[in-house]
Protein backbone atom coordinates (compact mmCIF):
# COMPACT_ATOMS: atom_id res chain seq x y z
CA UNK A 1 0.00 0.00 0.00
CA UNK A 2 1.44 3.37 -0.94
CA UNK A 3 1.96 5.65 2.06
CA UNK A 4 2.10 9.44 1.86
CA UNK A 5 4.12 10.89 4.72
CA UNK A 6 2.79 14.45 4.25
CA UNK A 7 -0.87 13.40 4.33
CA UNK A 8 -0.23 10.54 6.80
CA UNK A 9 -2.52 8.31 4.81
CA UNK A 10 -2.49 5.03 2.92
CA UNK A 11 -3.77 5.11 -0.64
CA UNK A 12 -5.03 2.39 -2.92
CA UNK A 13 -2.66 1.91 -5.85
CA UNK A 14 -5.47 2.84 -8.23
CA UNK A 15 -5.99 6.21 -6.51
CA UNK A 16 -2.40 7.34 -7.11
CA UNK A 17 -1.44 9.36 -10.15
CA UNK A 18 0.18 7.60 -13.10
CA UNK A 19 3.68 8.47 -11.93
CA UNK A 20 3.04 7.26 -8.33
CA UNK A 21 2.38 10.60 -6.67
CA UNK A 22 -0.11 11.43 -3.94
CA UNK A 23 -3.37 12.83 -5.37
CA UNK A 24 -3.61 15.45 -2.57
CA UNK A 25 -0.13 16.88 -2.08
CA UNK A 26 1.64 15.64 -5.22
CA UNK A 27 4.66 14.12 -3.46
CA UNK A 28 5.96 10.68 -4.39
CA UNK A 29 4.41 8.09 -2.09
CA UNK A 30 6.56 5.49 -0.35
CA UNK A 31 5.98 1.86 -1.21
CA UNK A 32 6.96 -0.17 1.85
CA UNK A 33 8.80 -3.35 0.96
CA UNK A 34 9.79 -4.92 4.26
CA UNK A 35 10.43 -8.47 3.12
CA UNK A 36 10.67 -8.25 -0.62
CA UNK A 37 8.70 -10.23 -3.12
CA UNK A 38 7.27 -13.56 -1.98
CA UNK A 39 8.34 -16.39 -4.24
CA UNK A 40 8.36 -20.17 -3.99
CA UNK A 41 12.08 -20.07 -3.16
CA UNK A 42 11.82 -17.77 -0.13
CA UNK A 43 8.52 -19.12 1.25
CA UNK A 44 9.04 -21.80 3.91
CA UNK A 45 5.69 -23.55 4.36
CA UNK A 46 7.00 -25.93 7.02
CA UNK A 47 8.09 -23.04 9.24
CA UNK A 48 4.75 -21.30 8.73
CA UNK A 49 2.82 -24.46 9.61
CA UNK A 50 4.91 -25.03 12.72
CA UNK A 51 4.05 -21.59 14.09
CA UNK A 52 6.08 -19.32 16.28
CA UNK A 53 9.06 -20.70 18.15
CA UNK A 54 8.09 -19.14 21.48
CA UNK A 55 4.41 -20.07 21.36
CA UNK A 56 4.89 -22.62 24.15
CA UNK A 57 2.18 -24.75 25.68
CA UNK A 58 -0.90 -22.59 25.89
CA UNK A 59 -3.62 -23.68 28.27
CA UNK A 60 -7.33 -23.42 27.66
CA UNK A 61 -8.95 -20.45 29.43
CA UNK A 62 -10.91 -21.09 32.62
CA UNK A 63 -14.26 -20.13 31.11
CA UNK A 64 -13.80 -22.71 28.35
CA UNK A 65 -13.17 -25.40 30.96
CA UNK A 66 -16.25 -24.22 32.87
CA UNK A 67 -18.33 -24.41 29.70
CA UNK A 68 -17.16 -27.96 29.00
CA UNK A 69 -17.86 -29.02 32.59
CA UNK A 70 -21.36 -27.58 32.36
CA UNK A 71 -21.93 -29.34 29.05
CA UNK A 72 -20.82 -32.70 30.46
CA UNK A 73 -23.06 -32.26 33.51
CA UNK A 74 -26.04 -31.26 31.37
CA UNK A 75 -25.64 -34.15 28.94
CA UNK A 76 -25.14 -36.59 31.82
CA UNK A 77 -28.36 -35.39 33.41
CA UNK A 78 -30.19 -35.76 30.08
CA UNK A 79 -29.01 -39.39 29.82
CA UNK A 80 -30.13 -40.09 33.41
CA UNK A 81 -33.48 -38.40 32.72
CA UNK A 82 -33.90 -40.50 29.57
CA UNK A 83 -34.02 -43.75 31.58
CA UNK A 84 -36.31 -42.53 34.39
Amino acid sequence: MPWCEECAKYFAPSSMTDDGRCPKCGKVADLPDAHGRITAKNLDLKALAKGEEDAGDEKAPWHFKLLLTGLVLYLSWRVVDLFR
